[in-house]
């Protein structure tokens, strides 16, 4: 088991093998290099790259995104108070080992494995490092079901979590869509595709390689424009996405809002897909326009799934709101290990109640479901 500073230590052949059966982009080498080569992780910004590998022999046969982490921003799964509770205890939370996709709350593969022996050694070797490096805590965020077997099987806290996902049992179009929505969603999602409309607003879609430089930047103002909003930093600099528009365009959609004759950009959004789904990443506008945003990043890229028989829509984390529009909830998880025990003795027995509150939750939203008869068969 070795930790590695950052990615240099580790050949992309040895994980390009190992994401093979991972259809994941996420996990893709091109990805998480960029995410590294562009300065958007690394150096000063809290996320400093520690990627681990396992051996057999001289064959390298799992590996981990793995992070030490001096903050716990851009993770999508809040412990903000238990660094709070070390704090109020004279203990430092930070460093901590955390094992992730960057700014990415998209569940997947995260101990990329050539079988589960090794992925098992794996998770173990990680908790191993976490204490030789004298981290607080490590935490492996979205994990698969395969991971989340490996992990529960060296002890770490699973922790429960919920987002909304849209599912294609294999619809004929986007009608074939509405007529399996109760009537008062499928009123509410014609009447907010009509307002777009009726404001002049067409959509455009680019598709890999169609997106251009120029493309790239007006995207990265719409992508600021968001953050300034909620007056906050974006974590993606402009040089990642021209990185990943290079390397992996077959992974990537944007669908772009113009208004008027003239077809003047003012909004954006941008997609990731694989072989079976489409994920909700980034959006952003220039102006105001009632109701874009759905447009935008959810029902322009469902006609676009449906169109190409992808199977399911992760529209990212949170967003009770987004059951209006069909889509469903889902639970996700997390693993934690603790290095002080009485810390981690207390964060058991809150997780645990906490785990009774999400099943509660995930209960009265299944009560909600939007769909008529409770699901959808195609026709």
């Amino acid at each position: 088991m070795q930790v590695l500073d950052g990615l240099d230590g580790l050949r992309a052949e040895d994980w390009l093998r190992l994401q093979d059966s991972q259809s994941n982009p996420f996990v893709d080498w091109r990805f998480l290099s960029a995410l590294v080569e562009s300065g958007s992780v690394g150096e000063g910004t809290g996320w400093q790259p520690r990627f681990a590998v396992l051996q057999r022999g001289e064959t390298v046969v799992a590996a981990a995104p793995l992070f030490e982490k001096h903050h716990s921003y851009g993770e999508y799964v809040f412990d903000w108070a238990w660094a709070d509770a070390y704090r109020r205890n004279g203990l430092p939370y930070y460093p901590k080992g955390l094992v992730a996709v960057p700014f990415t709350p998209v569940p997947g593969p995260r101990l990329l494995a050539v079988d589960a022996e090794a992925r098992t050694a794996l998770a173990g070797g990680l908790v191993g490092a976490a204490q030789r490096l004298q981290w607080s805590s490590l935490h492996v965020l979205f994990p698969d079901a395969a991971d989340a077997e490996a992990l529960a099987s060296q002890s770490l806290l699973e922790r429960k979590g919920v987002q909304f996902h849209w599912q294609n049992p294999g619809y004929s179009g986007f009608d074939d869509f509405l007529g399996h929505l109760t009537q008062p969603k499928r009123k509410k999602v014609l009447a907010e595709r009509r307002k777009v409309r009726e404001a002049g607003i067409r959509m455009t879609v680019l598709a890999g390689s169609e997106i251009t430089e120029a493309d790239w930047d007006f995207f990265h103002r719409c992508y600021t424009m968001t953050y300034a909003l909620h007056h906050s930093t974006p974590y993606l600099e402009r040089s990642f996405f021209s990185l990943i528009g290079q390397s992996m365009p077959e992974h990537l959609v944007m669908f772009v809002a113009r208004r008027g004759d003239k077809g003047k950009r003012i909004a954006a959004s941008l997609l990731f897909h694989d072989d079976q789904a489409i994920y909700g990443r980034y959006w952003g506008a220039l102006e105001y326009i009632p109701c874009l945003h759905f447009e935008a990043s959810y029902y322009s890229p469902m006609e676009w799934a449906i169109a190409r028989r992808l199977a399911r829509f992760e529209g990212g984390a949170q967003g009770e709101h987004k059951m209006a529009r069909g889509f469903l909830p889902v639970q996700t998880s997390s693993f934690h290990w603790l290095a002080h025990p009485a810390f981690n003795d207390a964060i058991a027995r809150y997780l645990e109640r906490e785990a009774g509150g999400i099943d509660e939750y995930l209960d009265e939203l299944r009560e909600r479901n939007p769909l008529r008869g409770g699901g959808a068969t195609a026709t």
